[in-house]
């Protein structure tokens, strides 16, 4: 990637078309360490090489970017990535500032200029990069990531329970409260749930076991994506992943099958803080759930909890419909037996 030697290189898709008379083509722009390459379809043959500092941008602003390799008419390349877009305009800032310029006082700029230029490459250009990648990741490749993750997860957790009840009480939860895609119950889990890419939420067989209410689990879950709540669960992981992953998914290649490996273990650890009593009941209110049982989870006395008993949204009555009956909250409870 220009300016920043850490990385070997960016590449995006393009039109691309040698004469003004010419048919576009679809083509690889690699972004070098000075140069603009353009590879056919295959990346398997340079066609052309541009300079990135006579680089011209016949629309500045608009979408998508039309590059030509000089003032000439003629050949000229579209691009609609945004990450590359961003790329040649910060790199061909960085080029213009570090030309020679007289007087002492101009090359005193011109250098902070350049530094500067390659300290915001340095950080913003891939911390960019990953960002997009999370944001613009289809549905089916968040879920495929986050059942890979799980997977790995199951060294530390052992394998998810199951049982024909408990996996159909664990459906019924899920379509009872709001957001939640799929609830995976571990033999080992963590002491607060984990949320996964594809909304999967992980919490240990505690959540279940020797509880008196479904009201708990419930519970559990709320405050588990509520602490997450603001933080797309790709993003982490894309920045332990490391940029050629990010690269990979804004490409559309395949990621390799051991890329989401030992970061179960890291997820184990982290250990996030747990919502303030506010917006938790808040989240329980929105969810039509008792947040007296959660709450005498966390501290049998219910001192340190004192907030979330007598702020509790049902306190006193009921609530408008029960989180599991009677028959599936004995099945779950099960579940890892």
């Amino acid at each position: 990637m220009t300016a920043l030697p850490q990385y070997e290189r960016l590449e995006a898709l393009g039109l691309w078309r040698e004469t003004a008379e010419a048919q576009r083509r679809e083509v690889i722009v690699s972004f070098g360490d000075a140069t603009l390459v353009i590879f056919d379809g295959r990346a398997e043959r340079p066609l052309a090489h541009w300079s990135l500092a006579a680089l011209v941008r016949h629309n500045p602003g608009r979408r998508p970017a039309v590059f030509a390799p000089s003032e000439e008419p003629g050949e000229d390349l579209e691009i609609e990535d945004e990450a590359m877009i961003a790329a040649i305009e910060k790199v061909q800032a960085a080029l213009e500032a570090a030309q020679p310029h007289p007087g002492r006082l101009r090359g005193w700029l011109t250098g902070a200029a350049v530094v500067g230029a390659l300290v915001l490459g340095a950080v913003w250009l891939p911390s960019a990069l990953v960002e997009q990648a999370a944001r613009i990741a289809p549905a089916a490749t968040r879920a495929e990531i986050g059942r890979a993750i799980l997977a790995d997860m199951t060294r530390q957790t052992g394998s998810p329970c199951h049982s024909t009840g408990g996996d159909e009480a664990l459906v019924a939860l899920t379509d009872r409260l709001p957001g939640t895609a799929q609830i995976v119950i571990v033999p080992r889990g963590r002491e607060s749930g984990i949320v996964l890419p594809g909304n999967i939420v992980v919490l240990g067989r505690e959540a279940v076991t020797g509880r008196e209410t479904p009201e708990v689990i419930a519970g559990m879950v709320i405050a588990t994506e509520l602490a997450e709540r603001g933080r797309n669960p790709m993003r982490p992981f894309l920045d332990w992943a490391g940029l050629g992953t990010s690269l990979r998914l804004l490409a559309g290649a395949q990621l390799p099958e051991d890329v989401v490996k030992g970061y179960g273990k890291v997820l184990m650890q982290d250990t996030p803080q747990r919502p303030d009593d506010e917006s938790l009941l808040r989240a329980f209110a929105a969810a039509g759930v008792s947040s007296t049982p959660y709450a005498y989870a966390l501290d049998p006395t219910g001192e340190s909890v004192l907030p979330l008993i007598e702020g509790d949204p049902f306190l006193g009555r009921s609530a408008p419909r029960p989180v599991l009956d009677e028959a599936r909250w004995i099945a779950l409870q099960d579940i890892c037996n």
